[in-house]
């Protein structure tokens, strides 16, 4: 049966939209498309740009969406987080992703099980069985930004995971929902027995697949051959010879099968052992074979991940910070094992340690860091091997793309596998190209650089693959693709690997779940030969600062502004594009009147342009989170400011009074302050809120938003030093936010922050000194988050020279009472001053003075993004636990999107990035703590509770030791 016919000058998509809007909010139904191109883009070199994008919030959203597009016979894809590398997560038609609704979790049976929704990231699976010892048997690369259902739905492994705890063998039950809107939830007897009533042809199909793959004897013998290895390349037929049951046989083919058989809805694994105890080696030898071989004798010791490395992935690293200093003397023939150990108990791991040393003392090592549980070290060694990936991203040549492809060679041919890759690098000149990977299955990645910009680097890549598919999938009967899934890159080569019946059981299983096709077309059953060389996606040359993006959306998870417009992924996707388009038409225009250098824009691309200023520059915290993620350290919020300078520069001379006359305008702010206090008294907060929100309305948004919880004006207009004449001293400097602002009207302390911060120093017997021209002072931070970066460096030079007098030329710690400018002030000055924000302060000089009792509540806790930048979070929660019974950090919020002045101006931005927020807040807590007076007015907004500093709890909890 086809799917129905419709007349071809109805636009079936304009019909699909219109029925979708009746039971989806239109502002979830994405047709734009500047939007269209940044949230199709993923993490492979692939480009399709749907023409539809659904973000769905709930099961009932996706059957009905399904319904939909099977009754108009449109295709449609799922995407998770779209970290997919091979093309198996875009669509030229109906992109289907998911809100953050699907996060839904549930530990069972102690630990031992986990129900997950598909939108659950997979290191929150891992943090959620923490308390249990227990985790996800999947470990890939991406765990921090992938989510539970690109991890099922490609059979994701990773370092530890092998083929022993992967989806495949640690799924439990899922709930299915199928090409027609049917669901199954395998884990209800009810849902099972409906099933084989209502969907009797796939019970009975796959029970004749079964039977007769079972039957194929050359095909079950290859089935097995192939299973003994990582394989993820087409469906996982191995269902078919390892289960009888239909329903066990349908649960293991979800497994892997790349959204082309149905939609995951949840997932229940069985979870495995989080050993406490782990140790790990690196070990160097003179060659690639001698690596393989000692691989093969230690598979048989406790090891619980092996990791080789050529010379040239090594050499591709040897000048990172950090690095052994070995590694820069090794020569392209060496090559190098990373075993990591793991173990109950530290004298398990002691001996297990010394089990792989005695296995490999018949082998030379010819430089090594022995086996150690150090963090610090430990870090370092994985850091080589995570490091590996982004550094030929790093220093490729602008315009490229980094590809990297994983294959698995049976493991007695893992040293021979590696020869001959290396010989068809050589060959195609690919010299940059470096391979690692999970030695214990014979799974090796290799990385290399490559253009798409012309047809013979396009035939270049094509012939690659060719010679690379022959000698892994025939020469020696290994896996095109041992973790990665088929996508569209290896679909073309499926056939070749499996043969004509394995290919022809493929084919039979999609046309079973899916008939018509619909369900992410192309992906594993492609007859089209050439679909890993078509829809390239083009990396045009755009900034500096971002050119060495491989959009792999690391980055995605801790973007405050994702959910409202774009991520620093999809930002730089829809900047590359109006530079494509500017470049293009900028050719265009010398090709045809080489007289002028006028550049005619037409719609579409002023459409992009006009997009990107909202959604691209107004909409970004600039906060350089993403760069903490981003593999090769990219900061989109650099980009950003930089092009705000523009932006921004009609303002420039009223910055520059500003700058100029810093006391007169933050008096100015006290004004302003005091008035809205008084206003507010007068008529309402509820009335003032909506006459500021119809201001707005009218002015197109350009007149801040009033919030209720906005601080009143600092009581105090002068501050004063203190003359305890003790030994220990610091110079306070109160920012330019603490020195106007006084608390929010529904704090329990009314007292000002410099006023706490003063108390708490003199508790602790510190002499404080406050720097001259106090009202002043600046660190710059406001202009430099507008772009203008030289009255960003004239504010904070001021205010270096102010702090190096009044410390002394650097003798006393200087404190800044809010993390934001702290962060700033440390990155930007050049003398050796000790600047410290409240909670590496408090942590370093305050606690050996003070007697800390914990107050006897719940309270909340933000850590600021500057903080985490700083590396601090870990101490802000420690101390705030030292100060409270107890601490709720919620989660999901890694910045609040307040951004300066953000909150006032563009509230938008906020709201979206504390979402989740509220709904977090215990209903016994009333009090919240952070370290930025900004930020804490939206988190007050929108948790319901006032925020303040961590000096006030800190204050509160302690007394002089």
């Amino acid at each position: 049966m086809s799917p129905p016919k419709h007349d071809s000058t109805i636009d079936r998509y304009q019909t699909l939209q219109t029925i979708l809007a009746k039971e989806i909010p239109t502002q979830r139904i994405i047709t734009g498309e500047p939007e269209r191109l940044a949230y199709g883009t993923d993490a492979s070199f692939y480009r399709l740009i749907p023409k539809m994008i659904l973000r769905l919030k709930s099961l009932d959203e996706v059957i009905f969406a399904i319904q939909q597009c099977a009754t108009l016979g449109i295709h449609f894809t799922f995407r998770a987080a779209g970290t997919s590398l091979s093309g198996q997560a875009v669509s030229d038609s109906v992109l289907i992703t998911l809100t953050d609704d699907w996060r839904g979790h549930e530990i069972k049976n102690d630990g031992h099980k986990i129900r997950l929704q598909p939108g659950v990231i997979g290191a929150d699976a891992n943090r959620y069985l923490a308390p249990y010892q227990r985790k996800i048997g999947p470990d890939p690369a991406s765990i921090n930004t992938c989510k539970i259902g690109g991890i099922a739905a490609n059979n994701a492994s990773g370092m530890c995971c092998g083929t022993a705890q992967n989806s495949y063998k640690t799924v439990d039950s899922m709930k299915v929902v199928f090409a027609d809107g049917s669901v199954l939830d395998t884990s209800d007897s009810h849902s099972i027995a409906r099933f084989k009533e209502t969907r009797s042809d796939i019970v009975t199909g796959l029970q004749t697949l079964a039977k007769q793959t079972q039957e194929n004897v050359t095909l079950s013998e290859k089935i097995s051959h192939k299973y003994r290895l990582k394989n993820t390349t087409g469906y996982a037929l191995n269902a078919l010879v390892d289960f009888h049951e239909p329903i066990e046989i349908l649960k293991h083919l979800m497994i892997g099968s790349e959204g082309t058989l149905g939609f995951i809805a949840d997932i229940t694994y069985n979870t495995v052992i989080e050993h406490p105890f782990k140790a790990s080696t690196l070990l160097t030898f003179a060659s690639i074979e001698e690596a393989s071989q000692a691989v093969t004798i230690i598979a048989d010791t406790p090891v619980a991940a092996v990791e080789m490395m050529d010379g040239r992935s090594l050499r591709s690293v040897a000048d990172q910070p950090g690095m052994p200093a070995f590694i820069q003397h090794l020569d392209l023939e060496a090559a190098a094992l990373l075993i990591e150990v793991h173990a109950s108990h530290d004298e398990d791991l002691q001996r297990s340690n010394a089990m792989v040393m005695e296995a490999l003392s018949d082998f030379t090592v010819i430089e090594s860091v022995p086996f150690t549980s150090d963090p610090s070290t430990v870090a370092t060694l994985w850091g080589i091997r995570k490091g590996m990936f982004p550094a030929v991203g790093a220093v490729r040549e602008v315009g490229t793309t980094v590809i990297i492809e994983d294959v698995a060679f049976p493991v007695e041919n893992l040293a021979a596998g590696v020869r001959d890759l290396q010989q068809l690098f050589d060959r195609y000149q690919y010299n940059e190209a470096i391979i690692f990977g999970h030695a214990l299955e014979g799974n090796l990645h290799f990385v290399f650089t490559q253009g798409f910009d012309s047809e013979k680097e396009i035939q270049r890549y094509g012939q690659f693959m060719d010679d690379v598919a022959e000698l892994v999938a025939v020469k020696y009967q290994g896996s095109l693709k041992a973790e990665h899934g088929t996508g569209r890159n290896m679909a073309p080569y499926v056939e070749l690997e499996w043969g004509r019946d394995g290919y022809a059981l493929m084919q039979q299983i999609k046309a079973l779940f899916d008939p018509h096709g619909l369900l992410n077309p192309g992906v594993i059953i492609n007859d089209n030969p050439h679909s890993h060389i078509e829809n390239l996606k083009p990396m045009p040359a755009a900034d500096d600062l971002i050119d060495r993006c491989i959009e792999c959306g690391f980055c995605e998870p801790v973007c405050p502004s994702r959910t409202l417009t774009l991520s620093p992924r999809q930002r730089i996707v829809l900047y590359r594009e109006i530079q494509r388009r500017r470049s293009v038409a900028s050719f265009s225009a010398s090709s045809h009147n080489h007289e002028t250098s006028s550049i005619t824009i037409n719609e579409s691309d002023a459409q992009l342009e006009q997009a990107f200023m909202y959604q691209g520059l107004d909409t970004c915290a600039a906060t350089g989170l993403c760069a903490d993620r981003c593999p090769v350290g990219i900061n989109t919020g650099d980009l950003v400011k930089k092009l705000r300078t523009a932006h921004y520069k009609k303002f420039q001379p009223i910055a520059n009074w500003t700058a100029e006359h810093f006391a007169t305008t933050t008096a100015i702010a006290r004004v302003g302050l005091k008035t809205s206090t008084l206003a507010a008294n007068l008529i309402g907060n509820e009335r003032i809120e909506n006459l500021a929100q119809g201001l707005r309305k009218l002015s197109h948004n350009r007149t801040p938003a009033w919030l209720a919880e906005t601080p009143t004006a600092h009581v105090n207009k002068t501050l004063a030093s203190s003359s305890r004449q003790s030994d220990k001293k610091v110079v306070y400097l109160p920012s330019c936010a603490s020195r106007n602002m006084g608390t929010q009207p529904k704090a329990k302390d009314q007292r000002p922050l410099s006023e706490v911060t003063m108390s708490l120093l003199t508790k602790a017997g510190y002499d404080i000194i406050l720097p001259e021209a106090l009202t002043e002072q600046c660190c710059g931070m406001p202009y430099d988050s507008k772009g203008m970066v030289e009255l960003a460096a004239q504010k904070s030079a001021q205010l270096e020279e102010s702090l190096w007098q009044a410390s002394k030329e650097g003798k006393y710690p200087v404190l800044m009472d809010t993390s934001p400018c702290a962060k700033r002030s440390i990155e930007q000055f050049t003398r050796p001053l000790n600047i410290s924000e409240p909670v590496g302060f408090v942590s370093r000089y305050l606690l050996p003075h003070l007697s800390l009792v914990p107050i006897n509540e719940s309270v909340m806790l933000h850590v600021t993004c500057s903080a985490r930048r700083m590396g601090l979070e870990h101490s802000m929660i420690q101390l705030a636990q030292q100060c409270a019974e107890s601490v709720i950090v919620p989660e999901h919020i890694q910045c609040c999107g307040w951004a300066g002045d953000k909150g006032f101006t563009t509230p938008e931005l906020n709201e979206a990035a504390v979402a989740p927020l509220k709904e977090q807040v215990p209903s016994d807590c009333q009090r919240g703590y952070s370290n930025s007076i900004t930020c804490e007015i939206g988190l007050a907004h929108h948790s319901g509770i006032p925020y303040q500093s961590i000096l006030y709890l800190v204050d509160e909890a302690a007394s002089t030791a």
